[in-house]
Formats: C-alpha cells, sequence, structure tokens
C-alpha cells in the first residue's frame, strides 16, 4: 500500500533509496535485532533448557523454531531440519515484509516486483545449488527423465520447467501482495473508520497465506531437487 509519507524517509542512510528497498532492509534489520536480542537471552539463561517467565524475544524465537521444524520435517521428514535456517528466514522475512505494509508510512517490499523475483531467484539458486551438493553432477540426470530416448523431449521441458519457477514465485507474491494492499488502501480511504478493520485483518490473512505458499513451493522444489529415484522407486514398487 502506497503512502504519500514514508518513514523510511526519515531515517539517515536510507531516505536515498526506493521506499520497497529501504523498507527491505528495515525489516531485515528488525529480524536481526530479534535474533540478537533472543541469543544474548539464552546465553545469559542458567538452564537454556527452561524457558523464560514471561513472553521475550527468546520465548516468541524459540516457538517459532519448534513449529518450524515441525513444519518442514513434516514436508522433508527428519531431513528437513538441516534446512529449517534457511528457508525458516524466508519465511519470516516474507511474512514480516507483508505485514509490514499494513503500517501507514511503509511501502511492502513484496509490492515490488525486484524484491519478489529476486526472492524467487535465490529459492531457485538454493535447491538447485542443495540437489548438487546431494547428488553431485548426478543431479543433472533429475533433468533428463528416465528413459534415455524420451531425453530430447523431457530436456527442454525439464529446463523450461525450472527456468519459470522463479518468475513464477516473484509473480505470485508481488501480484497478491499489491492487489491486497491495493483493496486495502482503497477501502480506508473510502471508510476511514471501522470497515477498514475488517479488510486488515483478511489483509494481515493474506500476508500469512501467502508467506506460507511461497515457502511452501520453495520446499517443495528443494524436495525434488534432493530427491533419490531409488527412493521414488522402492516407494512405487511398496505401493
Amino acid at each position: 500500500m502506497e503512502h504519500g509519507f514514508s518513514w523510511v524517509a526519515t531515517v539517515p542512510g536510507l531516505h536515498f533509496m526506493a521506499p520497497h528497498t529501504s523498507t527491505a532492509v528495515l525489516v531485515v534489520f528488525g529480524l536481526l535485532l530479534w535474533a540478537w536480542i533472543a541469543n544474548r537471552k539464552l546465553a545469559a539463561a542458567t538452564d537454556p533448557a527452561v524457558p523464560d517467565e514471561t513472553l521475550t524475544a527468546r520465548n516468541t524465537l524459540e516457538i517459532y523454531v519448534e513449529w518450524f521444524v515441525g513444519f518442514i520435517e513434516g514436508l522433508l521428514g527428519p531431513r528437513g531440519r538441516q534446512y529449517v535456517s534457511i528457508y525458516g528466514t524466508f519465511f519470516l522475512f516474507i511474512l514480516a515484509a507483508n505485514l509490514i505494509g499494513l503500517v501507514p508510512g511503509f511501502s511492502p517490499p513484496t509490492s515490488d516486483f525486484n524484491v519478489t523475483f529476486a526472492l524467487g531467484v535465490m529459492s531457485f539458486v538454493l535447491y538447485n545449488g542443495f540437489g548438487f551438493r546431494e547428488h553431485g553432477m548426478g543431479y543433472l540426470k533429475h533433468f533428463l527423465g528416465p528413459i534415455w530416448w524420451l531425453m530430447p523431449l523431457i530436456l527442454p521441458l525439464e529446463l523450461i520447467d525450472n527456468l519459470v519457477r522463479p518468475v513464477s514465485l516473484g509473480l505470485r507474491l508481488f501480484g497478491n501482495m499489491t492487489g491486497d494492499h491495493l483493496v486495502l488502501s482503497i477501502f480506508t480511504d473510502l471508510t476511514k473508520l471501522v470497515v477498514p478493520v475488517v479488510f486488515y485483518a483478511l489483509g494481515a490473512f493474506v500476508c500469512l497465506v501467502q508467506a506460507f505458499v511461497f515457502t511452501i513451493l520453495s520446499i517443495i522444489y528443494l524436495s525434488l531437487a534432493i530427491a533419490h529415484h531409488g527412493d521414488h522407486e522402492a516407494e512405487e514398487h511398496h505401493h
């Protein structure tokens, strides 16, 4: 949602950036500050296994990490734990970047295609990188198909499918968040009071859903990249 006034324009060092970029930088610093405070409280705890008595930065981060571990292990199995830090950060950044757009005076980074496309490219680089780490050069077999004589047909289809993924990820997030904040902006300008509260609640829900969708799709692409063909064959034989 665009606003005439921008809070980040008042911050020294950020005012010369585009609003979406400066807000993204602010979101990153906010998340890093949260992690830093939580880590300090954890290091100062007498017994790290005992949670704080009140809701603190440490408690909230521990709750989130515990939830995300269960979430990604539900998609990838026990091996998903090694990817928590990366895809958990994806989810947190996108969610925070979505939600900050609900605050007057901030331009949501995810309403700019440059930002969402960059996130899509990062997802693309990561799952292919993990695919090569898992299989070495054998990862290229994923693009050739299971039958050698179908390779001329399968290879271009697989390449197109993979190259389109960062664009589709970026466009989906950009389109939904732009539309969501545009609707909220229009109804806020028209009604001023009461009615916008409903749209703020719906907007927050859309922000959460879109963060989920981007993260889940990225994890699914990862699961396809690190999967072993033998695992699929064993599963099919079992069924």
